[in-house]
């Protein structure tokens, strides 16, 4: 079973391709997303491995470190990173964990129960700077991750973490935000100058200043 939102990650120590890999030494004081994949040299996995590559800059922005894991060896790894690189026009310079006893599969729920028992899923975990799971995802084998999307979570989650409101559906950075129903209309008032929109009582919109 997966993890629960708002429980702590568990810490692991596990081989990777940057040596050995402790989970909470490696975040340190940033955010961390760790995604797993069933097995090296898979189509779906390929994309997704090169995406996240070209997708660093925007994650570094962010105050996010990624880690991919799949239960393969170190040297099965290292082979797919050149796959990886040549056909996805990237370089991979993040860890990809291998997970060869299960470890962090088991820790994590990752263990697919109605497959080969070393075969993980396709899960993705978003962990805070206080090692909080915040968002869990599981992904079929057909369907590649949209990044974007986590991006997007991301922002979202890192702004609701210090602001009381929340984020309406298909919000992206730059739109209103929903004031959470704890803050009373007169706070509202104090603290949005700049006014806020009453939809229903419990549904009121604000636009927030720099």
């Amino acid at each position: 079973m997966s993890l629960k939102l708002g429980t702590i990650a568990p810490d692991f120590t596990q081989n990777s391709t940057i040596g050995a890999l402790n989970l909470y030494e490696y975040l340190g004081d940033s955010w961390g997303i760790l995604f797993s994949h069933p097995a090296d040299f898979t189509p779906v996995c390929t994309t997704e491995l090169g995406t996240v590559a070209k997708y660093l800059p925007e994650f570094k922005q962010r105050n996010v470190k990624v880690l991919a894991l799949s239960v393969d060896s170190v040297h099965s790894h290292q082979e797919w990173v050149g796959d990886i690189n040549s056909s996805q026009n990237t370089s991979v310079n993040y860890p990809i964990i291998a997970d060869e006893d299960q470890t962090v599969a088991e820790l994590y729920g990752m263990l697919h129960p109605e497959s080969d028992t070393t075969l993980t899923v396709r899960s993705v975990f978003i962990i805070d700077p206080n090692k909080k799971v915040r968002l869990t995802l599981t992904y079929p084998a057909s369907a590649g991750r949209n990044f974007d999307e986590l991006l997007r979570v991301i922002d979202s989650l890192q702004l609701t973490e210090y602001e009381k409101v929340a984020t309406p559906a298909n919000w992206t950075p730059g739109q209103r935000v929903v004031i959470v129903p704890s803050v009373t209309n007169e706070e509202a008032n104090a603290k949005y100058p700049q006014g806020f929109e009453t939809i229903k009582p419990y549904l009121r919109l604000v636009e927030l200043t720099e």
